[in-house]
């Protein structure tokens, strides 16, 4: 299971589970990166 994740921003993301890891993720790309938006293959394809 994959629950980490490091954004080219320098911010790392860490989630419970694989569920919580990409909430948290697409929360923070809203946040701090508009426009830029991944889906859940895609953000577990970058997490480890």
């Amino acid at each position: 299971m994959k629950t980490h994740l490091n954004c080219p921003c320098g911010e790392s993301i860490v989630g419970t589970n694989e569920d919580d890891l990409v909430e948290k993720t697409q929360k923070h790309l809203s946040e701090n990166h508009p426009g830029h938006e991944y889906s859940r293959d895609e953000i577990l394809f970058i997490a480890f």
